[in-house]
């Protein structure tokens, strides 16, 4: 599966890397991971990762990004992680290689590289991009196998989710492998500011019900404004707080901005993403977003949502 990439890899000097915008763990973690491999394991190449702030991720080793002329696409290859969408890329640029490659595992919805590895059966992309690793027989380094076991941490749930299976395990395993510090890095991941939790808490009060149980917070304009968060936290950082509600299968974190409503939409057993997908967005089966244009269409999204559900509260 993963023999026509390496042989772009080894065919091209210049690989610059590119994941989706405002990343979590699993896109930066396949990133940096990534690109330490591709310098260990190819020392004459150059290779670069592209894309805009790590956000709540900046804790992670080797967040920062490179900085990379456009000059330099000419003869590059380009490859693109856990993103689902050409529209969803960090960095558009991604365009002007003279090769492109994909690794994601979101539910497919558009052929946007040359070549592309798009397994849904993968809980992370990181979990593919060890994968690649090891079939590949690269020498993982601290650094690498700290990143991409970062992002299978965080995609799976810390392993809960029922897509970490048996190839997860053995893959964490081979991660594992190579030492690294285990307690700090879940020491940053889960560790948080008392002001968070304060604001987790009153998320938590917010909560509203649907007649079939779908719970959601909805966080206008003027309440985001007064509670001095940015919108990734407001919105992707929170709709985990409606999780582990008895009775409650699917919830959603509404989060109003300029750009339009911000929507997380997250299940416990049902398939969601044809919901996201017809108002315009993807994601995962049981993990999906998109954005919308007003109340009134997230609204509409609930009562499809309520649709998906077998019984009345």
């Amino acid at each position: 599966m993963f023999q026509a990439v390496l042989e772009k890899i080894q065919q091209y000097d210049t690989i610059i890397i590119h994941r989706h915008k405002r990343p979590d763990g699993d896109a930066l973690g396949s990133q940096i991971g990534l690109r330490a491999l591709l310098r260990e394991n190819f020392p004459q190449k150059k290779v670069y990762a592209v894309g805009d702030d790590a956000g709540i991720y900046s804790f992670m080793e080797s967040s920062q990004m490179d900085t990379v002329e456009d000059g330099l696409y000419k003869d590059a290859l380009a490859v693109v992680l856990d993103c689902g969408s050409a529209t969803l890329v960090s960095d558009e640029r991604y365009a002007l290689a003279k090769d492109t490659v994909r690794f994601d595992h979101h539910i497919f919805a558009e052929k946007f590289c040359h070549t592309e590895i798009v397994d849904t059966s993968y809980e992370s992309c990181c979990g593919l991009i060890a994968h690649f690793a090891m079939e590949s027989g690269l020498r993982l380094t601290p650094l690498a196998a700290k990143s991409l076991y970062t992002g299978m941490v965080t995609d799976s749930g810390r392993f809960r989710y029922d897509s970490a299976g048996a190839r997860t395990h053995t893959l964490a395993a081979f991660l594992r492998s190579v030492p690294f510090d285990t307690n700090a890095l879940f020491r940053d991941l889960y560790a948080d500011s008392y002001e968070n939790k304060a604001r987790k808490a009153e998320f938590l009060l917010r909560v509203q019900f649907t007649e079939k149980n779908t719970a959601y917070i909805y966080t206008t304009r003027e309440q985001l404004a007064s509670l001095q968060m940015d919108t990734f936290t407001a919105s992707r950082g929170m709709v985990n707080t409606m999780a582990d509600i008895r009775g409650v299968d699917i919830w959603v974190n509404f989060t109003e901005t300029e750009q339009g409503i911000l929507c997380e939409i997250r299940s416990a057993d049902q398939n969601i993403n044809p919901i996201a997908v017809k108002y315009g967005g993807g994601g995962h089966a049981k993990a999906s977003g998109c954005t919308l244009p007003d109340r009134e269409t997230a609204m509409a999204l609930l009562r499809d949502l309520d649709a998906l559900k077998g019984e009345t509260r």
